[in-house]
């Protein structure tokens, strides 16, 4: 409790010192920890396992990767994990809550920052000062409004019609290409290489407070989000492809929203496989029978994925993820990969 010494009245630039810097996963290569680990128990040997399951999505030509995002880890300093798994063809569609891509991954490409703080903070002190805390992560609530502000002004140009989250994040991905302070943020990068996005859950989220100030500016001429064409875009996704693989960090709605595309091809008329491969990194308990939205054992009882190639990971996603992600990238069998440049289908 040692930290609590340095905790008193500051003000807002005490406060917002200590950037968090995105680990980069090129810049180390794990692969020799991973194989250790292979031989090791519990937590380790279950992230081996993961980051094998990982590969073997990457080297099956006919597996399209589907990355989901829950909770707070792009604030936390995986954000450029992310952006490199789709720079290095390693996912082909992504499926994420709105914070994770328009609170976090959107708010830094406008040259905004999270800082480094302290979980024992004195929150109304925080609140004094305007800023967010997300555990030991700081956000300036100033600049996040910024930031709902540019979503309003990005829907203000749009053709008032109804969007689903995948089209309006790709219109976020033209505002960037022109006016980011930040190149190569993960909505930039999935737009240049035809890696469609979904937030399933987009208005819980800086998107919300734009798009309803967009809708309060013009109440008989607005667009509104789609969430059930984005649910048939995504099963359309999983119909085009031959298998599947889930590499799904956290769970909540983008787990179940992805898993739900085998359900929903299935009521379409259409043949599809379970989902072939699974990982999935969580703190989630299974014992409240939730688990973040099930286990990937009980997902397989409602025919959404198959049990042969899965593992569940249960720790927190940044201890782990980077070492699963530059296991990966080092081994290098994404060199091998045709990109499959799913947002070109629904143009």
């Amino acid at each position: 409790m040692s930290e609590k010494k340095n905790l008193g009245h500051n003000s807002k630039k005490d406060f917002l010192k200590n950037p968090v810097e995105h680990i980069d996963i090129t810049s180390f290569d794990s692969r020799k920890i991973i194989s250790s680990m292979e031989k090791m128990s519990f937590v380790s040997r279950e992230t081996a396992n993961a980051a094998n399951i990982f590969n073997e999505m990457i080297k099956d030509k006919d597996c399209t990767i589907f990355l989901t995002l829950a909770g707070s880890t792009s604030a936390a300093g995986c954000m450029n994990i992310y952006k490199d798994l789709v720079k290095y063809n390693m996912v082909d569609a992504i499926i994420a809550t709105g914070a994770s891509i328009v609170d976090m991954d959107f708010f830094e490409a406008l040259g905004f920052r999270h800082y480094q703080g302290s979980q024992f903070q004195d929150d109304t002190e925080l609140r004094k000062n305007y800023i967010d805390r997300i555990y030991d992560t700081y956000i300036d609530e100033e600049e996040l409004q910024k930031c709902d502000q540019k979503i309003c002004e990005i829907a203000d140009a749009l053709d008032p019609r109804s969007y689903t989250s995948r089209e309006f994040i790709n219109e976020m991905g033209k505002y960037l290409k022109k006016h980011s302070k930040k190149k190569d943020s993960l909505i930039e990068t999935a737009y240049d290489n035809n890696v469609p996005i979904f937030c399933p859950a987009f208005t819980d989220s800086s998107a919300g407070f734009g798009l309803v100030t967009h809708q309060e500016n013009h109440p008989k001429n607005h667009i509104t989000i789609d969430s059930i064409r984005e649910l048939r875009e995504l099963t359309e996704i999983k119909i085009q492809s031959k298998g599947s693989g889930l590499f799904m960090i956290g769970g909540g709605v983008p787990k179940n929203f992805v898993q739900d595309t085998v359900i929903c091809a299935e009521l379409l008329g259409k043949e599809v496989d379970m989902h072939k491969y699974a990982v999935q990194i969580t703190v989630a308990d299974s014992r409240d029978g939730a688990c973040s939205s099930s286990t990937l054992k009980e997902a397989s009882s409602w025919g959404k994925v198959d049990i042969a190639k899965e593992q569940m990971v249960f720790a927190e996603a940044t201890s782990v993820l980077p070492l699963i992600a530059s296991d990966a990238y080092h081994k290098g069998d994404w060199k091998n990969r045709t990109r499959k440049n799913f947002s070109k289908i629904f143009k």
